[in-house]
């Protein structure tokens, strides 16, 4: 059996392409650098990552960018002997407008050379491209509408203004002919994420709608012509959780059709996992699959019945899923391991370096911790409820305005950091800073005041998060024992729902070393390992 989710952490918005026996996910990664996780797998059960294909600068620069802009929903496809990405950068937010670019890389081989990148348009996110029969291509997204009504959805959509289709001419790399709005989703309303494929003369179509919350879903349609009209489904949705609020994946919506060799459909899909009281996914939004079957009318719904989605799923093999094991990253190679990102730009040498002190991770410190443009943070996703990480830094701040430590983190507004620097009283000393969903504002509280005098030397600091709960702890250099740093934190709110709910933001928590330096001389900090383990 397969177990949900396949993907845990935050790896949402899952595009899923078969290449022969070989399946390959590609994910949402928004601000954090390189751009779209691409994992792979041979039984749909277990997956590895392979690539993170946006990795320099003529490619992506999201400095600026704010917090959950960037790469929004990628599809990846295989055609012409090419692996097909196409992504949204999002550059806006808040307010009416959403500034979104939209691009096409290709590549040989999944680890690449990726392209650089092909200007689409930019008339709305969450873009895919369909190859048809034919060979001809489609290029899809969602149509942006900043005024206060939609006139192309069968809901009240807003700004979500139908799914427009266009054909793309590969050759010159353009798009051609009309623009068509060819699907207005359900009365759910917010139609995105819009996916094609093609089966037994018919077009079909899946659609996200209801949001990044806990109404999503993915509608369905079918039309014997790739530009409509298209029916819907008598479902309407082909899987959603919205009316099972018992259900453990939760938010279960904006998903994509694959068959196996032996045409077995699957269906990917994202989730989240809530937890109790407050229904926060502090996991972020995590992806998984299911099973479906193809019924006598002409419609896929899931092979188990209903609409909701299981957590186990029968696989196409007898594989089973296993667990990836701890982590231990030490900072001794020319590159830093594949579980670790950074924030926006393009030139991490200006964040951090693996040789400027051998078997270190060099941080320099640069703008504030949230910043949207220049922030030292090396970080990995939280992919359990309860795990502990652990770091060791050497540190010494010649200022207040310079720390560097270990934070638990998901955006500007919300996160937990423990970190060492100079106090006028206490010298070196520890101190926590604090923001618990403070929007737009993002003022911090320092739950141990001044600090903790700690002398010289190494410290080992760690990090223990209990489903909402969060303990920072820490030891000098020949330590036995840890001590706890600060009073137990609210760990539930960094994730999507902590602070200003579930559509405020909707990436994933993060746990890493951070740096900053206001002062702009680049102060460094040195990092000599980092541990994340489940617990």
């Amino acid at each position: 059996m397969i177990q949900n989710p396949i993907l845990p952490g935050f790896n949402p918005d899952p595009s899923i392409c078969r290449v022969g026996d070989d399946y390959y996910i590609a994910t949402s990664t928004f601000e954090w650098y390189p751009g779209v996780q691409i994992h792979h797998s041979r039984d749909l059960a277990n997956w590895q990552l392979v690539t993170r294909p946006l990795n320099r600068k003529s490619q992506l620069d999201m400095r600026g960018n704010p917090d959950s802009c960037g790469i929004w929903a990628p599809c990846l496809s295989y055609a012409d002997g090419l692996f097909w990405l196409v992504y949204t950068d999002v550059k806006r937010f808040d307010g009416n407008f959403k500034d979104a670019h939209n691009y096409i890389v290709t590549a040989p081989s999944i680890e690449g050379p990726w392209s650089d990148p092909v200007y689409v348009n930019s008339s709305g996110f969450d873009p895919s491209l369909f190859h048809d029969e034919d060979g001809r291509k489609y290029f899809l997204q969602m149509q942006w509408n900043h005024r206060p009504e939609a006139h192309n959805t069968i809901g009240s959509n807003s700004h979500f203004d139908g799914i427009l289709c266009q054909e793309w001419d590969a050759a010159n790399r353009r798009l051609i002919g009309p623009v068509h709005n060819i699907f207005g989703g359900t009365e759910l309303g917010l139609v995105e994420g819009a996916h094609l494929f093609r089966k037994d003369g018919w077009y079909y179509i899946t659609a996200a709608e209801g949001g990044t919350g806990y109404e999503h879903a993915i509608a369905m349609g079918r039309s014997r012509s790739v530009t409509g009209p298209y029916e819907l489904h008598p479902d309407k949705y082909l899987l959603t959780s919205k009316d099972a609020p018992d259900a453990t994946l939760q938010r279960a919506g904006h998903g994509q059709y694959v068959e196996t060799p032996a045409g077995i459909p699957y269906v990917t899909h994202l989730c989240g996992r809530p937890l109790p009281p407050q229904k926060r996914c502090t996991l972020g939004r995590e992806t998984a699959i299911q099973k479906c079957v193809w019924g006598a009318d002409g419609w896929l719904r899931l092979a188990h019945g209903g609409l909701v989605p299981a957590v186990s799923v029968e696989g196409p093999t007898d594989a089973v899923t296993v667990s990836p094991p701890a982590s231990h990253a030490i900072f001794t190679g020319p590159e830093l391991s594949a579980e670790f990102q950074w924030l926006r730009t393009p030139e991490p040498e200006r964040l951090f370096s693996l040789s400027a002190r051998p078997g270190h991770l060099r941080l320099y410190g640069r703008e504030s911790i949230g910043s949207w443009y220049e922030f030292s943070l090396v970080a990995r996703r939280q992919e359990h409820h309860r795990f502990r990480a652990e770091t060791t830094v050497d540190f010494t701040a010649d200022t207040y305005q310079q720390m560097a430590g270990l934070t638990h983190y998901y955006n500007r507004f919300k996160f937990h950091a423990l970190g060492i620097t100079l106090h006028e009283k206490l010298g070196r000393c520890l101190t926590i800073l604090s923001c618990p969903g403070d929007y737009p504002h993002g003022r911090l509280s320092f739950p141990i005041g001044s600090g903790l005098g700690i002398g010289d030397g190494r410290l080992h600091l760690a990090v223990e998060v209990i489903d909402n709960d969060a303990q920072f702890f820490w030891k000098r250099e020949g330590d036995k024992d840890w001590t706890p740093a600060g009073p137990v934190l609210d760990g539930g709110v960094v994730s999507d729902e902590g602070g200003v709910g579930e559509h405020g933001s909707f990436t994933g928590a993060f746990v890493g070393m951070f740096a900053f330096d206001i002062t702009g001389s680049g102060h460094p900090a040195d990092f000599e390992s980092f541990s994340y383990q489940p617990l």
